[in-house]
């Protein structure tokens, strides 16, 4: 599950929709589950360059587990020393405006750490969440 600064993206995004007033909002999100899809190395999949949709990488799935059910997009883009991810959008409902959501920053060596990490994970090294972002 992503984390920034500490707070899973899940609540992050079920607040933000709430307070928007999106219907539905509030536990829509779950974790993405390699078991149910093959993204490729954990490693290209959050570069952006693997599996996107509409130019957009998935973050999160449906709660239910399942990505084209109800997933979270956002543009990744790798600058000198920060990853960024912007331009969120919720395919399903492409009339919702996420533009104040994020961008959310991350110094790229930690960032690459988390998702090594994440890859460790899946490999079955550990199952303890691995993802940390900067300020």
């Amino acid at each position: 599950m992503p984390r920034i600064d500490t707070i899973p993206l899940t609540d992050l995004i079920d607040t933000f929709e709430i307070c928007a007033g999106m219907e539905p909002a509030g536990d829509a999100y779950g974790g993405l589950v390699p078991q149910f899809f093959r993204f490729g190395s954990a490693m290209d999949h959050f570069q952006g360059s693997s599996f996107r949709l509409r130019q957009r990488t998935p973050v999160l799935a449906c709660s239910c587990g399942e990505l084209g059910c109800w997933p979270l997009l956002t543009r990744i883009t790798r600058t000198g020393d920060l990853v960024v991810w912007d331009q969120f959008e919720q395919p399903h409902r492409p009339m919702r405006d996420y533009t104040t959501f994020g961008p959310f920053l991350f110094d790229r060596n930690r960032y690459d750490e988390a998702v090594e990490a994440l890859e460790d994970a899946i490999a079955g090294t550990t199952h303890q969440d691995v993802w940390a972002a900067t300020d």
